[in-house]
C-alpha cells in the first residue's frame, strides 16, 4: 500500500468505529465548512483542508511522499527524535523501515488536537447530559486545551524526519475510537454488575495483562470494588480529558462508573466528590489496544512487517 492509502484506510476505519452517528459526523463537518467559508482569503491559503474531509484533526501524514509503497512500518505510542534516529540506524543495518507511525500526534496534528474534542459533547448527550449543557462545558474546555498546545514546538519531530528522510504519520483518534468501541461492546455483552466485575474483564484483555506485569495495569482510584457498577462511561476518545465540571452532570444522568485512560488530579477530585467509581485502565495499554485493533484490520489488507517501539507491543487477534 502507498502512504496515502494507509492514511485513508485508518481514517475510514476510525469513522466506522466512531461513537457518533453518521448524522452527527456530518454536522461536525458542516460546522468546519462554515468556519472555512468565513475565513479571509489569506487565511484560507493556510487552512488544513483535510479538516473538510474527516473529523480527525489529530491524524495526518506528517512528512514524506504520499505515493511511496510501504512494506515495513515502525509503530510507536510516541515517535520523536529518538525513535526516528533508531529507525535510521536500523535501516543502516538493513531493516528497510519505509514509514514511522506514531499514535500521539506531532506537527499540525498536535496543534489541532483540540478540534477532535467536539465528539465529547455528543458522547455526553448520549449518556443523558442535556445537549446545550454538554456543548457549553466542552466549548470552555476546548478553548483551554487550544491555549495549552499553542506554544509547543510542534514541528520538532517532523524536522528530524525530514533530515533523516523517513516518512512519518500519526494515527490518534481512529485508534482511540477502536478502544472505546471494543470496551463498550464487551461491557454491553457481559453486563458487569459490580466494579470488581469490570476490573476482572479488563484484566482478561492481553494488553492490560501485559501492563500489569509492568506495574501499570487497570486500577480503581475512586470507589470500592464491591460498589455497583451502574451505567458505565468508557472515556477513551476525544483527544484529551474533558471538562472537570462534567462529573456532577454525569452523576445526575445515572453514570456510576467511569473507565478512562488517565485522569488529572483536579478531574479526579471532582469525580470523587460525586461518588463516582473511577477506573484508570491505563494510558499506554489502552493506546496499545487501539493500535493493535486498527493494525489487525490494516494487515488483513496487506501483510506489513510491523516493528513495535516506544511502549507499543504488537498483539494480534
Amino acid at each position: 500500500m502507498k502512504v496515502r492509502e494507509i492514511y485513508e484506510f485508518v481514517v475510514k476505519k476510525g469513522l466506522d468505529k466512531d461513537p457518533r452517528t453518521k448524522s452527527e459526523i456530518k454536522n461536525e463537518l458542516a460546522r468546519v465548512h462554515r468556519e472555512y467559508r468565513k475565513l479571509k482569503k489569506e487565511d484560507k491559503k493556510c487552512f488544513d483542508k483535510e479538516k473538510l474531509k474527516h473529523p480527525f484533526a489529530d491524524t495526518r501524514i506528517l512528512y514524506g511522499d504520499e505515493k511511496k509503497h510501504i512494506r515495513t512500518i515502525m509503530f510507536g505510542i510516541d515517535i520523536g527524535g529518538e525513535e526516528l534516529l533508531t529507525a535510521y540506524l536500523l535501516n543502516e543495518k538493513g531493516a528497510g523501515i519505509d514509514l514511522a507511525m506514531s499514535h500521539h500526534p506531532s506537527g499540525r496534528a498536535l496543534a489541532g488536537l483540540y478540534n477532535v474534542m467536539h465528539v465529547q459533547a455528543d458522547i455526553l448527550e448520549r449518556l443523558g447530559v442535556r445537549a446545550e449543557v454538554a456543548k457549553s462545558l466542552m466549548e470552555e474546555r476546548i478553548e483551554e486545551v487550544s491555549r495549552k498546545y499553542l506554544p509547543m514546538n510542534h514541528q520538532r519531530n517532523i524536522d528530524i524526519a525530514k533530515l533523516l528522510g523517513i516518512p512519518f504519520m500519526c494515527v490518534h483518534t481512529p485508534a482511540d475510537n477502536h478502544v472505546t468501541h471494543f470496551l463498550k461492546k464487551l461491557f454491553d455483552r457481559k453486563k458487569p454488575k459490580k466494579v470488581q466485575d469490570i476490573l476482572r474483564l479488563l484484566k482478561g484483555i492481553p494488553e492490560y495483562q501485559d501492563a500489569m506485569t509492568n506495574g501499570v495495569g487497570p486500577r480503581l482510584i475512586a470507589g470500592k470494588e464491591s460498589n455497583k457498577a451502574g451505567k458505565i462511561f468508557v472515556d477513551m476518545t476525544g483527544g484529551t480529558e474533558g471538562s472537570k465540571k462534567v462529573f456532577a452532570r454525569l452523576s445526575q444522568a445515572g453514570v456510576g462508573t467511569i473507565i478512562a485512560m488517565h485522569l488529572g488530579e483536579a478531574h479526579f477530585k471532582a469525580a470523587k466528590a460525586e461518588f463516582l467509581n473511577v477506573i484508570i485502565a491505563g494510558h499506554i495499554a489502552s493506546d496499545t489496544l487501539g493500535i493493535n485493533l486498527i493494525l489487525d484490520e490494516l494487515t488483513k489488507k496487506y501483510n506489513f512487517n510491523i516493528i513495535p517501539c516506544s511502549g507499543f507491543t504488537r498483539i494480534k487477534r
